[in-house]
């Protein structure tokens, strides 16, 4: 067997060597570096997230307090905040808790003249005389313009006593005193101040709404007569819109006004308000001067709405005095025999 020579194989350059040894060096310092790097990045990821957990457990831990502690707190919070309102409500009501659970009031005395109805009814004329509002009216720059005058006042008892504002609800609980009228020397409008006490309710505490109505009808009808040319007028048609709940035992001012004056009919308006100035209603209304009006004296009607004084009225005293007696259709009178006398 003939042996061949070994050879080598032939080497590049030296050059040439050089830079490929530069290269293979360069590349594995370049996964080292790598590796390092990504070494480097999943230790901390794994210690970040290891310090989340446990911050997160230790908040847990620490947020969450024992279930008994829990619920003990919650009681006494809540029983706190319960008094708290209770306390807060007995003394300072709402209005409308005041209003759907009004407080208990006394019955008015059953003796309208016994010492403590007098001495009731004593007290309300006082606070009437000198309500803010009829005190500031009567200094007014223009009260020359006005007058003061109280229906009722000189209707005789005979007339009172079948009146129903004047009669029936008179006395104390109820109307206690006559109102007060504030009125214009040309009858264009009026303020008229009344007293409504705990008997004129229809839920407990509230003034019914058909008292409204005729305390309401009663002051435009005042308002329309005494621009009638007879001074005689009946009403024709009402309208009401209540606008809030009419408190009892309070001072209330029904505001009437002359709209309109056609012939023998009377347009009027009013408005009712409490001391504060809450409107509780609104009101409009016709009155007609019937045709029989000349048939009858006005001397009563006159009694009743409350006269102008003496200076300012605009029929003669000496007239007044010769109409004598009016004539009541509902008392039995015909209306022809009526005509005949005349």
């Amino acid at each position: 067997m003939k042996l061949r020579p070994h050879t080598l194989p032939a080497q590049p350059p030296l050059e040439a060597r050089t830079r490929m040894n530069l290269s293979r060096l360069v590349l594995r310092s370049s996964h080292r570096q790598t590796a390092r790097f990504h070494h480097r990045v999943i230790v901390n990821s794994l210690q970040n997230v290891r310090y989340t957990s446990s911050q997160s457990q230790n908040s847990s831990t620490d947020a969450k307090p024992p279930a008994k502690r829990k619920g003990l707190f919650a009681i006494t919070l809540s029983a706190f905040a319960s008094l708290t309102a209770y306390t807060v409500g007995s003394i300072y009501p709402p209005p409308s808790l005041s209003l759907v659970f009004p407080k208990p009031a006394p019955a008015p005395p059953a003796d309208p003249n016994s010492p403590e109805s007098l001495a009731a009814t004593a007290q309300i004329e006082k606070e009437l005389l000198s309500l803010p509002l009829l005190q500031s009216l009567r200094s007014a720059p223009d009260a020359n313009e006005w007058y003061e005058t109280r229906p009722y006042s000189s209707l005789p008892e005979e007339r009172r006593v079948n009146n129903l504002t004047a009669g029936a609800l008179r006395g104390p609980g109820r109307l206690a005193v006559p109102p007060v009228v504030w009125a214009k020397r040309d009858e264009s409008e009026a303020y008229v101040f009344v007293h409504v006490g705990r008997g004129l309710c229809g839920h407990d505490g509230i003034v019914h709404g058909g008292l409204l109505a005729t305390l309401i009808d009663e002051s435009l009808g005042r308002q329309a007569i005494v621009n009638l040319p007879a001074k005689v007028g009946v009403t024709a048609t009402l309208n009401l819109s209540y606008r809030a709940p009419t408190k009892a035992d309070q001072f209330i001012i029904v505001k009437t006004k002359l709209d309109q004056l056609k012939g023998r009919k009377a347009f009027v308006s009013a408005k009712v308000e409490d001391l504060n100035g809450t409107l509780l209603v609104e009101a409009s209304a016709m009155f007609v001067q019937p045709r029989y009006a000349k048939l009858l004296s006005s001397n009563t009607i006159r009694q009743a709405i409350g006269e102008p004084p003496a200076s300012s009225s605009p029929v003669p005293s000496d007239k007044i005095k010769d109409e004598g007696e009016p004539l009541h259709l509902a008392d039995g009178e015909k209306l022809g025999d009526l005509r005949k006398e005349k």
